[in-house]
């Protein structure tokens, strides 16, 4: 599954994949150091699962592991809290203290299914975050300008249209970029959307007397709705330790011009870099199949993350429970919190909240998420797609019991993909 190990000199394979260095002959020169360099990766954990896309970062770190350079790799569990800003277009929530924790510790398993835990340097940043005092903070917001700031394209949007932008935001990257001068780094890694705070981290390694850092990012992988980035609370994601089935059958529902940059970037930039464009070229011409590449698609990124046949099987599974319309073999057996599914509104209407059960069944992130799930016909159960995601059970003929009554032994479904069973209730 790892890339094969390669010469520390070894440009070409470092290099694989659409990346872009800044500068054009920086990788170039920290090599011709002829030591191991510092390759950064910071990652915030602001969600529980390692996804595709933050995979594509990872297994470019991987390469470097296996060049023989050191991973460095950064738990943003201080950054967290603050959020990063890249990207958006209003301010984004903070998040508490023990749920950074919680999804950091629920990451760091997930990390080393791609990376080589012996040869990774894991460190988080709250280590030298937190210490920082006044005079050192201050410090750092001296080194840039406000309009330097918005230079990003994002914070630039905001301002020309007048939404607010906090002065924590504009902390973010001196936050993040101060993390490079912490670890020394040679080289730091990131999205595209990360560009501008990986060379905030050039600039503050120069403020602090230190040799600047190469920028490497790569692309984003657009999420399953082909719309917007992947992304957990957008739900379309498909994360690297889910079920095989379930990872299958996202896969092979991605629209048909995604697939050459799937495979590019899931597949084929750490292995055979040329394959991706035979498939793009092989499709535009009409000598390949769509349908015949997803599947081939899907079944070779279950077989990287769950073993070599597990595609097989579950593409057997998929046939199986999508072309007969079968259940699955499997269907989880949930037992649901009764006080999550029966709520008293405030104008004093009880409902049971189905948006809730969904989260408590694993079929969906959060409400939200399960409430577009069912604005969109992504809900069935007993093969009948279910509208409403809560219904009134305080009117005649109808009580809350007798609605728990009949759901319980209900086997839920989202897309046409997960299942899971209402097994009781506590």
């Amino acid at each position: 599954m790892a890339p094969a190990r390669r010469a520390p000199s070894d440009l070409d394979a470092l290099l694989a994949g659409p990346a872009e260095v800044i500068p054009d002959r920086g990788l170039e020169d920290k090599l011709a150091l002829g030591r191991p360099l510092r390759v950064k990766l910071g990652l915030d954990p602001t969600a529980s699962e390692v996804t595709l896309g933050w995979a594509v970062v990872l297994r470019k770190l991987r390469q470097f592991q296996d060049a023989g350079h050191t991973a460095v790799l950064i738990v943003g569990d201080f950054t967290a809290r603050l959020g990063d800003p890249s990207g958006r277009t209003e301010t984004r929530p903070r998040l508490d203290r023990d749920t950074v924790r919680a999804y950091a510790e629920r990451l760091l398993d997930q990390f080393w299914v791609i990376l080589d835990r012996d040869r990774t340097e894991v460190r988080s940043n709250s280590e030298w975050l937190e210490p920082l005092g006044m005079e050192e903070i201050l410090g750092l917001t001296s080194s840039y300008t406000v309009a330097r700031m918005l230079e990003r394209d994002d914070f630039a949007k905001r301002y020309a249209d007048g939404r607010p932008i906090s002065i924590m935001e504009f902390l973010y990257p001196l936050l993040q970029g101060y993390d490079s001068v912490a670890v020394e780094a040679d080289v730091e890694l990131g999205g595209n959307d990360q560009r501008f705070n990986l060379l905030v981290g050039r600039d503050l390694q120069r403020e602090f007397d230190q040799e600047p850092q190469v920028a490497l990012t790569m692309p984003l992988l657009v999420g399953t709705d082909g719309v917007q980035k992947m992304s957990q609370s957008l739900g379309n994601y498909v994360g690297i330790t889910e079920p095989p089935d379930a990872m299958f059958g996202k896969l092979v529902r991605v629209r048909d011009e995604l697939i050459a940059e799937y495979r590019q970037l899931t597949l084929d930039f750490f292995r055979d870099p040329a394959e991706a464009q035979r498939v793009e070229v092989g499709l535009s011409s009409g000598e390949r199949d769509p349908w015949a590449e997803k599947r081939r698609l899907a079944r070779e990124v279950v077989d990287l993350y769950h073993g070599e046949g597990a595609g097989e099987r579950a593409q057997a599974e998929f046939d199986r429970v999508h072309r007969e319309g079968a259940l699955p073999d499997e269907v989880r057996d949930v037992v649901v919190p009764r006080s999550a599914l029966i709520v008293t509104k405030k104008d004093g209407v009880t409902v049971l909240d189905r948006a809730a059960l969904l989260t408590m069944l694993g079929l969906a992130e959060s409400k939200s998420a399960a409430r577009r799930l069912f604005e969109q016909d992504g809900v069935r159960t007993g093969g009948t797609v279910v509208k409403d995601p809560e219904i009134r059970v305080d009117v005649p003929g109808l009580r809350a019991e007798d609605a728990l009554a009949e759901l319980e032994g209900s086997v839920w479904q989202v897309g046409r993909r997960l299942f899971a069973r209402v097994a009781g209730f506590s």
